[in-house]
Formats: C-alpha cells, structure tokens, sequence
C-alpha cells in the first residue's frame, strides 16, 4: 500500500470522549499554519457533505437507534465520502491533513468496545478505504474525567457519552492496546492538566514527524 506520505501528510487525532482530541487537531493545525505549513482540518464522522449528513444519523438519538454491524456501515460509508471528496485531493495538493478521528475510532467504538467485530472493520477498511494515517496522537484520559467533560457539553450528539462510564472505561483500554500494536505510527500524549502543556507536547511530536 502506497503511504499518504509520498505525497502529503495525514495526521489522525483519537480518544475517548471529552480527552480533548479536538481541541488538539484545532490547536495544532493553527500552530503548523504558523509555521507556514498548509493545512486541511478536517474531522468524523463528517469532513464533507455525505459524510456529515450522516454524522447526525449516528451521534443522535438512542444509544440503541443502530446495531453494532449497521454502524460499521455507516462510518465507513461516511469515510469514504471524505476520502474521497476531502482528504486525497489534499494529500495530492501536498498539505498536511488533520482529522479529529478516523479508522482507529471505528475498531474501538464499533469493533472492540461493544462488539467483537475488528475483523469486519479491518476488512470494510482495506476493501473501501485502503489507508492509514502517517501519525496518529492518541489524547489518553482517566474515562470518569473524559465523560464530565463530555456530557457538560450539552449537545445533541451524546449518543455514545450516553451509553456511560463502563463503556468509556473500555474504550480507553481498547486505543491503549491499538496503540501498542502499531507503536511507530502512534504518538500516546497525556490528556490530563492543562491544554497548552498537552498541546507543546503534541506539537513537538508532530514537528518530528514532519522533519523526517
């Protein structure tokens, strides 16, 4: 498989709900602009027309509106109308491409935490969508932590949050171990304290990356 790399960069933003991973993906595209970078911030479900049409099926409404296989469907469904409308045209004008979560999230939410489907996701994946990113940030946070901050939100796409702590806890443990399996492409920063500290580590990483 051909890397995003050879052309431009796909950076990828995961963790749990309320981590702080969007915060992150915002404040380190502004700080690689800065630095005269040219960048596409970009997030899922969502990042284009199709795909955020679906976001709103699958982030609202009953935490038991979709069955685990249907929901595989729909992010996949909603990834590659990103792909395609989003992020190869970037990545073959040569930016740098940050999404506030992509495949990764997927084996988590719907092929490890509520059923054991990652095999059904790893295959859709290879199939439909065909890429990794070149680095991943996985924002880890204590789960009870994650979900005070993501239910004093207070918006419609609670979804998952409102399927509780137990849920969180998995979840977390779940991108600890994906990690670990792919350790040359994941960057685990701490989550916890204060946003500007987390964001001059991530920031540090990715100018790594970016040098290489």
């Amino acid at each position: 498989m051909a890397r995003a790399a050879a052309r431009g960069r796909l950076i990828s933003f995961e963790g749990i709900d309320g981590s702080g991973k969007s915060t992150q993906a915002r404040l380190l595209a502004e700080a690689l602009r800065g630095r005269g970078h040219t960048v596409t911030l970009t997030r899922e479900p969502g990042g284009s027309t199709g795909a955020e049409e679906i976001r709103r099926l699958v982030l609202e409404g009953d935490p038991a509106r979709w069955s685990p296989e249907t929901e595989i469907l729909l992010f996949t469904a909603a990834r590659r109308d990103h792909l395609e409308k989003t992020i190869q045209p970037a990545l073959a004008r040569g930016e740098v491409v940050i999404t506030d979560r992509f495949a990764d999230s997927t084996r988590i939410y719907q092929g490890v935490a509520r059923r054991d489907l990652r095999r059904v996701v790893d295959d859709l994946h290879r199939l439909m969508i065909g890429i990794e990113p070149d680095l991943t940030f996985l924002i880890d946070l204590d789960p009870a932590t994650g979900l005070t901050r993501a239910l004093g939100r207070a918006t419609a796409e609670q979804r998952f949050e409102d399927m509780g702590q137990a849920m969180q806890a998995r979840m977390r443990a779940a991108f600890v171990a994906l990690a670990a399996e792919t350790p040359s492409r994941w960057r685990v920063i701490d989550g916890g304290g204060d946003t500007g500290a987390v964001a001059a580590r991530v920031l540090a990483a990715a100018q790594a990356f970016l040098a290489e």
